[in-house]
């Protein structure tokens, strides 16, 4: 691995270990490039594949905008940096990614930010509201977790994955937003739709929660069942994604 921060490790891991850096770090730069990092906190993992549940994670203290595939962190469930490098990780972090990981053999990518209309809508009672098209699609696949406090107790992975299920969104009471996915284009196509109705929701609600219109019950069946191909819009989105970033962000490949 990097014996320093400027040391590329492509070549000096595996194909499969660099293709998972490379689609990570290109997460953290869309990331900040659509504007949701908040400065070096939040995190985004991807597992390295193999028997092991190895995943990388952000170096602590790195903005989302210079992240580069070299240098993420690998982990394992335990916390335990398993390969060379001159960074370290948040153990709040940690307390999140590893649960998920270590429960969902489908979740090879997990997102969590923490953006002003995520937050917003997290804090509201009522949640996510069925008052967009996008909060229709990811409302059968959306789960809610309580807030805790900072995610520094380990005890609360638990009552996170049970939380959690077999869903692939949530919203985390008081705190933000997560998605899983089975690839980063995965992952980030259903971040994307949940930040978006967040954001929709928080301008709709400006006006007056009497204002709002709630959408027809028979629009909202029909949609959870148009939900179900949303997934499948990931592999359309993911290369236009990295054309853009290869346009506006370059450098996480290296």
């Amino acid at each position: 691995m990097a014996d320093d921060a400027g040391t590329s490790l492509k070549g000096r891991v595996s194909a499969e270990e660099w293709q998972a850096r490379v689609d990570c770090a290109a997460l953290y730069r869309l990331v900040a490039l659509h504007g949701w990092d908040d400065m070096i906190f939040t995190h985004i993992s991807m597992r390295v594949p193999g028997p092991e549940h190895h995943f990388l994670i952000n170096p602590y203290g790195m903005f989302f905008e210079e992240i580069t595939a070299s240098s993420l962190v690998k982990v394992d469930l335990d916390g335990n940096i398993v390969a060379p490098t001159p960074y370290y990780i948040n153990p709040a972090g940690f307390t999140i990614h590893s649960a998920i990981h270590g429960a969902r053999e489908d979740a090879l990518c997990v997102i969590h930010l923490h953006t002003d209309a995520g937050v917003g809508v997290s804090a509201q009672k009522d949640g996510l509201l069925p008052i967009s098209q996008n909060s229709l699609l990811v409302t059968p696949n959306l789960a809610y977790h309580g807030y805790e406090g900072v995610a520094l107790n380990l005890d609360e992975r638990e009552r996170l994955v049970k939380d959690l299920g077999d869903k692939k969104l949530m919203l985390l009471r008081n705190h933000g937003t997560l998605a899983v996915g089975t690839s980063a284009g995965d992952a980030f196509v259903g971040i994307f739709f949940l930040e978006r109705a967040c954001a929709q929701q928080v301008n709709a609600l400006a006006g007056g929660r009497d204002t709002v219109l709630i959408a027809p019950d028979a629009a909202q069946e029909e949609t959870r069942g148009q939900s179900k191909g949303l997934g499948m819009v990931s592999g359309l989105a993911w290369p236009g994604l990295l054309r853009k970033l290869d346009r506006h962000l370059p450098g996480y490949d290296s």
